[in-house]
Parts: C-alpha cells; sequence; structure tokens
C-alpha cells in the first residue's frame, strides 16, 4: 500500500477518530449546546413548538408577513440558547444568552404588533423603528456568527458598508450612499432584506425538510439504507467501493448534510474500504465524494435547490428534473473509479458479516423506500412543493407502524403498558420534532444573514454593476484568445469571440463561486453568487435556469475544495490519513461534478442534460438531442476517469493517460466536431491497451 495502515483484521474506527470527525460537522452547522433538565425540557417545548407551527402553516394558510418574522424569532431564540458566544462558555447557558434570545423575539413582536402601518413607513422609519431595526441586524449576524463562524457576518458588515458608502467609492462602483434609517427601513421592515427569499425558503420549505428529513432518522431509515448497501453491494473486489456509492445516494434524504453523510458511512464502512485494500487517503477521498453526492442527489439535494426554484419562479420537481441526469453522470464517474480501483489494485473480496440479505431485508424494512418516493409521488399528483414534504413526512410517520422497531411512537404506549406522558415524552415522534427544528438553525441563520447581502445588491444595483465588469474583463480576454487564435490561419468571426467570451465569462464565474464558497457555507455561497454572478451568464444568451445550476454546482463543491474542505477533512479524521492528500483524492471521484457543469453554458446543446429544465416542455423536447449529449458526456467521463486513474484495461503509458484526459475533455464539450476528436483520441488508446500485455496490479 501507498499508506502504512494496521493489518486488515485490526483496522478500526477509534472513538477519538469520530470525536474529530464530529467536530467538521460542528464546523459546517456550528457547535450546538446539548442541556439537560428543566432547561433542556424548555429548549425541547420551544423546539416542538417551532416544528408543529411549521407544519401547521404548511397544511394551513399563514400570511407570508407573519410566517417570516416568526420562522426568525424562533431562530434566534433557539440558536442564542443553544450556539455559545464562545467555546468556553459550550457548557451553561449564560445571563447575555437569555437576554439576546429575548431581544430577538421583542424585535419580531415589534414588527407584528406594528401590522401594515409599520411596513408602510419602511421609506422613513421612526426612531423606535430604527432602534429595534438595527437591533435585529445586530442579532442576525452574531446568530449566524455563533453558527457558522465570522466570514459570514464579516461578509454582511461589508456589504453595508458598500451600500453606506457608495458615493466615495471609485467608478464603476459608485452609487448612491444609504444612511441607516433607510438601510433599516429596507432590511428589517419589508421583504426585500432579511426577510427576502432566502428566508422565505427557509421558512416553508428547508426547515419542513429538516424535519422529514429527522423522521427518516428516527424512524430508522438511515440505518436500513446503510444494511441494505452492505447486503446488496458485498461479494466482489467492488463491492466495498461500491457500497460507499450507494450508501451515499441512499442516506443524501436523512441527512441533508454532505459532512454528516461523509461521517455515518466512514464510520461503518471505512473497516471494510481497508480490508478490501484501499490506503487511508484513498478511502477517505471515496468517503468524501459519497458525502458530496448526498447534497447533489435527488428528491432532497442541498438547501441551496430550494432556493433555486424560488429564485426563478419554478417548480421543486422542474429542479429534481434537471438534477436527474448530472446525478447519474456523478455516480457513473465515481462507480468507474471504483470498478478501476479494484483492478488497479488487485482489490479482494471483503467477507460482510449478514444479518440478512437484501431481499430479506427489503420484505421486512423496505416500507422506508416508500418515504424517498413519496415527495415525487405527490408532487406529480399537482401538489405544491410544501405540501409534497408535509404528506412525505405523514406517510414516513404512518410506515413507520408497520415494523415494531421502526414506530415513531411505541406500540406499548397504544396498550397502556407504559406511563402516556413518559412515554410520548420518550419516542422516535417528540425527538423527530425536536431535531427538526433544533437541524434548521444553522441553514436559517445564514439565510436571514445572506438576506443582508441580497438587500444591498437589491437596493444598489450591484448585481448589474458587478455583471458588467466580468463582462468586460471576459471580452478583453476574448478578444486576446481571438487573436492567438487567429495567427493559426483561423477566422476570426463573431462567434468565436462570442464562445470565447462565454467560456472566460464561465471560467470567471466558476472561480468567483469557488472562492465564496471557501469561505461560507454552500447555501449561503448560492445565494450571493445567484445574485452578483447569474446576471452575467445569462447576459450572454445562457438560459437562466442552466446559469442558476451552474452556480449550484459550484457552491457545493466548496465541500472539497481546500482550505475549508469540511467532507475531505473529516473523512481523514476517521481513516487517519492526510486531510490534503485526501483531498487530492476526493477531487479524482468527484471530478464529473467540475466539469459537466459546464455542459449546461458552453452551448444550448448542453441543456439537454437538464432535461430542458422544465417537466411542462418535456413533451417537445429534442430526446435525440438529449440522448446524444448524455451518451457523449458519459464516454467523456469514462475517458477522463480511466485517465485521472492512470488505468483503462490496464495499466497506461504517459501517451494514452494524456489521450484519454483530452479525448474526456473534448467529449465533455457540447460540441460535434470536439465529440469525433475525442471519440477518435479514444479509440486510439483502446487499440494501443490491446496491443499491450496486462500489467500487474499497484497499490492503492
Amino acid at each position: 500500500m501507498a499508506d502504512e495502515k494496521k493489518p486488515a483484521d485490526e483496522v478500526v474506527v477509534s472513538e477519538e477518530s469520530l470525536k474529530k470527525a464530529e467536530e467538521f460537522i460542528e464546523a459546517e452547522e456550528g457547535a450546538s449546546r446539548k442541556p439537560s433538565g428543566a432547561v433542556g425540557v424548555f429548549i425541547t417545548l420551544v423546539a416542538l413548538v417551532m416544528s408543529v407551527f411549521h407544519l401547521y402553516a404548511a397544511y394551513s394558510i399563514v400570511p407570508t408577513q407573519a410566517l417570516r418574522p416568526i420562522h426568525v424569532g424562533f431562530v434566534l431564540f433557539l440558536g442564542f440558547l443553544l450556539f455559545p458566544a464562545l467555546p468556553r462558555y459550550r457548557a451553561r447557558i449564560t445571563w447575555w444568552d437569555v437576554v439576546l434570545a429575548l431581544a430577538g423575539v421583542a424585535a419580531v413582536v415589534y414588527m407584528l404588533v406594528g401590522g401594515d402601518e409599520f411596513t408602510d413607513r419602511n421609506i422613513t422609519p421612526d426612531n423606535w423603528d430604527i432602534v429595534f431595526g438595527a437591533t435585529f441586524i445586530v442579532l442576525v449576524l452574531e446568530v449566524a456568527r455563533r453558527t457558522s463562524g465570522w466570514i459570514m457576518p464579516a461578509v454582511c458588515v461589508a456589504f453595508l458598508l458598500y451600500a453606506i458608502g457608495g458615493e466615495l467609492l471609485p467608478p464603476p462602483w459608485t452609487h448612491k450612499s444609504y444612511d441607516i434609517a433607510r438601510l433599516v427601513g429596507h432590511m428589517y421592515m419589508t421583504l426585500e432584506g432579511i426577510f427576502g427569499v432566502a428566508v422565505d425558503v427557509s421558512s416553508s420549505l428547508i426547515i419542513l425538510f429538516t424535519i422529514y428529513g429527522a423522521f427518516l432518522q428516527f424512524s430508522g431509515a438511515g440505518k436500513f439504507f446503510l444494511d441494505f448497501s452492505f447486503a446488496a453491494m458485498g461479494g466482489k473486489p467492488s463491492g466495498a467501493g461500491r457500497t460507499v456509492v450507494l450508501a451515499s445516494f441512499l442516506l443524501g434524504g436523512p441527512s441533508g448534510s454532505g459532512v454528516a453523510t461523509t461521517v455515518t458511512i466512514g464510520s461503518v464502512a471505512y473497516p471494510m474500504l481497508a480490508k478490501a485494500g484501499y490506503g487511508k487517503d484513498a478511502a477517505g477521498g471515496l468517503l468524501a465524494a459519497g458525502g458530496l453526492g448526498a447534497i447533489l442527489s435527488p428528491p432532497v439535494l442541498g438547501a441551496a435547490a430550494f432556493l433555486i426554484a424560488e429564485f426563478l419562479k419554478i417548480s421543486y420537481l422542474d429542479v429534481i428534473l434537471m438534477a436527474t441526469i448530472p446525478t447519474l453522470l456523478y455516480y457513473l464517474g465515481i462507480f468507474l473509479m471504483v470498478e478501476i480501483d479494484a483492478r488497479k489494485f488487485g482489490m479482494h473480496n471483503v467477507p460482510i458479516e449478514r444479518h440478512a440479505t437484501a431481499w430479506q431485508l427489503s420484505k421486512r424494512l423496505g416500507f422506508h423506500f416508500l418515504s424517498l418516493v413519496a415527495i415525487i409521488f405527490f408532487m406529480l399528483l399537482g401538489y405544491s412543493p410544501v405540501l409534497s414534504v408535509f404528506w412525505a413526512t405523514v406517510v414516513s410517520f404512518v410506515v413507520s407502524f408497520l415494523n415494531r422497531d421502526c414506530a415513531l411512537i411505541p406500540y406499548d404506549w397504544f396498550r397502556g403498558k407504559i406511563p402516556v406522558v413518559k412515554g410520548l415524552w420518550n419516542s422516535g415522534l417528540v425527538k423527530a420534532l425536536e431535531n427538526g427544528s433544533i437541524g434548521v438553525i444553522s441553514v436559517a441563520a445564514t439565510c436571514a444573514a445572506a438576506g443582508v447581502i441580497v438587500g444591498v445588491v437589491t437596493l444598489t444595483g450591484l448585481g448589474l454593476k458587478f455583471s458588467s465588469i466580468v463582462l468586460s474583463y471576459a471580452d478583453s480576454g476574448a478578444r486576446l484568445l481571438a487573436g492567438g487564435v487567429a495567427l493559426f490561419g483561423v477566422e476570426q468571426t463573431a462567434a468565436l469571440l462570442h464562445d470565447m467570451k462565454l467560456l472566460l465569462t464561465a471560467f470567471f464565474t466558476c472561480a468567483i463561486v469557488w472562492i465564496v464558497g471557501l469561505a461560507v457555507p454552500v447555501t449561503a455561497s448560492y445565494i450571493i453568487c445567484a445574485v452578483i454572478a447569474a446576471p452575467a451568464l445569462i447576459q450572454l444568451g445562457v438560459p437562466d435556469f442552466a446559469a442558476h445550476m451552474f452556480i449550484f454546482y459550484y457552491a457545493v463543491l466548496s465541500e472539497v475544495s481546500p482550505p475549508t474542505a469540511l467532507s475531505p477533512f473529516a473523512a481523514a479524521a476517521i481513516t487517519g490519513g492526510d486531510p490534503y492528500r485526501t483531498t487530492m483524492q476526493s477531487w479524482k471521484y468527484t471530478m464529473p461534478a467540475f466539469l459537466v457543469p459546464f455542459m449546461f453554458v458552453l452551448d444550448p446543446s448542453g441543456t439537454g442534460l437538464l432535461l430542458t429544465g422544465s417537466i411542462k416542455t418535456l413533451g417537445g423536447a429534442d430526446w435525440g438531442s438529449i440522448a446524444l449529449v448524455t451518451v457523449t458526456a458519459a464516454i467523456g467521463i469514462a475517458a477522463l476517469a480511466a485517465g485521472m486513474q492512470n488505468w483503462l484495461f490496464r495499466r497506461t503509458n504517459w501517451i494514452e493517460r494524456w489521450l484519454l484526459i483530452i479525448a474526456g475533455l473534448m467529449l465533455v464539450y457540447p460540441k460535434a466536431l470536439f465529440d469525433w476528436i475525442g471519440l477518435g483520441l479514444l479509440a486510439v488508446v483502446v487499440v494501443s491497451q490491446s496491443l499491450r500485455g496486462r500489467a500487474a496490479p499497484q497499490s492503492a
């Protein structure tokens, strides 16, 4: 092996490794307190009320002007009580935590009591409006700091300073300056700032999905998906890797977090990967790639996916539809990598202790699959996304009673064999409702803080300014590149200039999203870039849905991008590997996710991978074009996988390796000429490989 490890029969995941991995989950979701006693009971009650309120709001009608502030009020109250100001205060709730929690509630009550009159004076707020509004903005930034770190509130403060000092800035950044009163009115007293699109999605969709995920978790769905993956994928040299791939896809719904999925799977699957022949870094890279897949996979995807639907005013079912082929291509890439691993490293079968076969597990616990398909089923019936996830949650609750061990309320409770109150209090139902609310706090706080950024962008017109700057740089670069190409006798046409400008704009946008994603969570990264970077792509003729999906995918890739690559770092904590070498391994496995998004934007045919962006237009879709671009993308990913792994049918030489990489890049670029070149280069490597002898396996 390339890295040292214990003998296979001694490989275990230690408690210390799991504890270290949990720290990376806390880095993404915040380090929360777990109070006990009377305080713990009180917080549980508040969380229960929050979940029940949002479930009620999903089924009944709660005015937007009330739903969003109440949602943020709950987030502030629980956020200050559960997330300490500093790590040294984690053991206890301080008096200032209580004061800040109550101040957040007071600011929400003040605006709700004010009614329409309060909203109408947003241009000219009075003194009390300014006091409560300024306090509210500070509280939102502080709870965001507690849950996701310093960078997000620092970015928000920078945007606020930009709004205040607009007339002091040099062109083209100059704009009208806004005073504190105007900013407070826009951020606090309208639905354009803190209570804008991001909080709308958080209060109506994201929290329902976290409750839904908690219902799946406490009904045993997560454990079933892991057991099913182990039972279904064993028996072959690639079985260990296949298990990680399947489990990551199935666990995306119950988990909803790339880092949490990585840790959950890694704690169980790493010993099996080690026994199969994976080194520490390679195993960690595969686990991190699986965790990333959990965010990209329908029907839940990541929290940012709900924002795509709201920004574009489309159905969430359309977002699921758009993610289908890219998800299949992503898992195809990982699957091919795993298969090549098995041959390249000479991996062997790993005996798996099976208490039941996949079929036996499915007969006994297969009802958990109903919970995953229920969301799409209800959407196809015409239900809204909010009602679909509500009824999917109801389905998960009802079907949990099909097995005694999974029942969210114990059978004995109905029979009167356990105390009524105590039995219900300790049930999975109460735990699911509690964890559903607590699980949304970090994301909701990020959404509220991101509302400050969106508010500044809409108030100052920053999005259009930023787009014009990006396009001007892209135009200059395109003319320079076109001039260089002309030296080889290629005519410098308007179409060539446009293609090069679009390519450079896509690269600039990719870089912007990647850099922003290094500093802030995925949800915030998507929101920021959706309002400042997407317009540049759209102005060049890229469909709005393709531009937003491009940004979404690169925002998600921050999970595996150093220096804040939380998923690979968490995987390295479990395997004992080097964090940065593990990150490089994760890049190898996640390569399709880095390349496929460019197909959305570089050519109109590439949008076929998004299935035209709408379920309503599928009937008139050019299925031949969709099939062609999908097949060429799949072949390109296969070529890239072989090139990155330095192995096709056997080990490649350096010429074959580079031919495979170039062929893969050509095939994923949606142009007929490049497809033919890519296929030709791939054919050359296939012939070359067939004429050479078989190579011996190497170490992982």
